[in-house]
C-alpha cells in the first residue's frame, strides 16, 4: 500500500531548546528521514502565505516558508518505504492554530517537544538574533522588556522571548487536541547529559531501531558579539540588506551576508557572558506560573526551573568551552502559582504524558 506523502512524526519544539541538534542526530538514523529544509514550517499557515511579520529580517525569512500542500509533500516522497518520516518546526509548539491543524489533517502522527529552562531559552533566543545582527538591542532584559510592544508592531514569533518559553499553556492547549499517548516531552539536559540514551528514547518512541546514533551534534550556537562599535556600525547595515532581501531569493542574501555577519563578531571564539543572579531573579517572575503549569500538566517536576545559577550554552554544558560555576538556589521570593485565568483541560491526568 502506497504511503501518503506526509510525516509520522513532528518535532514542534521549542526554538532555542535543542530541536536543531535532535533533528541532526535523527537525520543520522537508518531509519528516519528527515526534510530538508528543516523547518518547513507548513502547519504554521492555513493553506495560506504567511503574514507578513514586521521586525528585523522577518520578510526575508518568510519567504522560505513552505505553505502549498504540494511543495509541503514533495519533502517526503524521497523517503524509503522502510523509513519513519519527520520534519522539525520549533514554533508548532507556540501556534494553537498549528494544534489544531495537525490534529485535524494527521490523525496518527507523533509530536516529540523539548523544553528548556525558560530564562535560558531567552538568552539564547535573544543571543542567535544579536549575534545575526538583526537584535537591534544590546542589552538582554531591555530586548525581552520590549516584547508587548514588537507582538503589537507584528513582528514574527521568534521575537517573542518569553512567550515562546511558556511550555506550560502551550502543552495545555496542545493537550486538547492530541492524545498525549502521541507527545514525547523531551528535556534540554537530556540531550545535553545523555545523547545517545535520548535519542533510543525518540527511537523507542517512534517504533524503530535503537542504538543506531552514539551522540547528538552541538547546537547552533554562534560566536558572541560582544558590544561595540562593530555591531553599531554593522548591525544597521545586515538588517537594511535583510529588508532588501526580501526582493530576492532567500539563499542570494544568506550568501552575501554571511561575510557581513562574520564581521561582527571581533572574536570567533568568544562565549556569551553568563546570566548574573540578580539578572535571573529578576526575570523569574516571568515564567513562574507557567512553570507551575507545566509541572501540573506533565505531572513531572519543574521546581529546578526558579534556580538563579547560569546554566550556560551547550557548549557550556558539555564541557567544550568553560563557564563560571555557581551553586543553584532557588529563590524565596518567587511563588509558583497558576493565576486564577490559568486553566488545565479537566479531562487531562497529569501522569498520562510521556516524558524523558
Amino acid at each position: 500500500m502506497t504511503r501518503q506523502p506526509e510525516p509520522d512524526f513532528l518535532l514542534v519544539g521549542a526554538p532555542k531548546a535543542g530541536t536543531t541538534a535532535l533533528h541532526t542526530a535523527l537525520a543520522l538514523h537508518p531509519d528516519v528521514f528527515m526534510t530538508d529544509p528543516k523547518e518547513p514550517k507548513y502547519w504554521l499557515c492555513d493553506g495560506a502565505p504567511p503574514p507578513h511579520w514586521n521586525g528585523p529580517g522577518d520578510r526575508h525569512s518568510q519567504r522560505e516558508w513552505v505553505w502549498r500542500h504540494e511543495e509541503y509533500a514533495d519533502l517526503f516522497r524521497a523517503a524509503r518505504p522502510d523509513q519513519v518520516r519527520g520534519e522539525s518546526t520549533p514554533f508548532y509548539l507556540w501556534s494553537e492554530g498549528a494544534h489544531r491543524r495537525i490534529a485535524e489533517k494527521l490523525p496518527r502522527v507523533k509530536l516529540v517537544a523539548v523544553v528548556r529552562d525558560p530564562i535560558d531559552r531567552a538568552y539564547s533566543n535573544w543571543m542567535h538574533l544579536w549575534s545575526d545582527g538583526l537584535e537591534p538591542i544590546a542589552d538582554f532584559e531591555e530586548a525581552f522588556a520590549t516584547e508587548g510592544e514588537r507582538i503589537s508592531a507584528g513582528w514574527a514569533p521568534f521575537w517573542r522571548y518569553r512567550e515562546l518559553g511558556c511550555y506550560g499553556r502551550q502543552l495545555a492547549h496542545l493537550f486538547t487536541y492530541v492524545d498525549p499517548e502521541r507527545i514525547l516531552v523531551l528535556r534540554y539536559r537530556d540531550i545535553v547529559d545523555e545523547p545517545a540514551a535520548t535519542v533510543d528514547r525518540v527511537s523507542r518512541f517512534l517504533g524503530i531501531r535503537e542504538g543506531q546514533v552514539a551522540q547528538i551534534p552541538r547546537d547552533n550556537s554562534k560566536p558572541f558579539v560582544t558590544p561595540g562599535w562593530r555591531p553599531t556600525v554593522l548591525g544597521p547595515v545586515v538588517r537594511a540588506g535583510a529588508r532588501a532581501a526580501q526582493f530576492a531569493p532567500p539563499q542570494y542574501w544568506r550568501r552575501a551576508s554571511e561575510p557581513l555577519i562574520s564581521l561582527l563578531a571581533a572574536d570567533k571564539g568568544a562565549h556569551r557572558p553568563a546570566l548574573t543572579r540578580e539578572q535571573r531573579q529578576r526575570l523569574l517572575p516571568s515564567f513562574a506560573a507557567d512553570i507551575a503549569v507545566l509541572t501540573r500538566v506533565t505531572g513531572h517536576d519543574f521546581t529546578d526551573w526558579f534556580s538563579t545559577a547560569d546554566r550556560g550554552s551547550f557548549a557550556q554544558r558539555q564541557g567544550t568551552v568553560p563557564t563560571a560555576a555557581t551553586p543553584r538556589t532557588a529563590p524565596a521570593s518567587i511563588t509558583p502559582a497558576v493565576p486564577a485565568h490559568q486553566t488545565i483541560p479537566s479531562s487531562y491526568p497529569a501522569e498520562g504524558s510521556r516524558i524523558a
